[in-house]
């Protein structure tokens, strides 16, 4: 039963984050955000296409049979933002990172909550 609610509101966390953030590289972003976004490589036309990407996992965490995939993927960028904050030198935001990290390798390890 806990391990239920803790998958279910990790899901609903994970699914709102992805799609949030895909949603807001469609924005103008912030001075701090392209500040950030310039410290770690990224170019502003790639945004879109991190966008895109990031509304994909969300939505594929929807549905059981991608749920793993979508994790994975999930995990994969997020670890990919730690080693360029990592090259860029700036450890707080990679430290920062390392629960939304946690994230989805524990939805993996608590499998998908509406299967019955």
């Amino acid at each position: 039963m806990i391990k239920n609610v803790i998958s279910m509101v990790l899901f609903g966390i994970s699914v709102f984050l992805s799609l949030k953030h895909g949603w807001d590289a469609f924005q103008a972003p912030s001075q701090e955000q392209s500040k950030m976004m310039a410290e770690l490589g990224i170019a502003k036309t790639a945004m879109p296409y991190f966008g895109i990407f990031s509304i994909l996992i969300g939505l594929m965490l929807i549905w059981h049979r991608t749920f793993f995939l979508g994790n994975m993927l999930n995990a994969m960028v997020i670890l990919i933002i730690m080693v360029l904050s990592l090259r860029a030198g700036n450890y707080k935001m990679a430290l920062i990172e390392i629960p939304f990290l946690a994230m989805p390798l524990l939805l993996i390890y608590l499998k998908y909550p509406f299967k019955h």
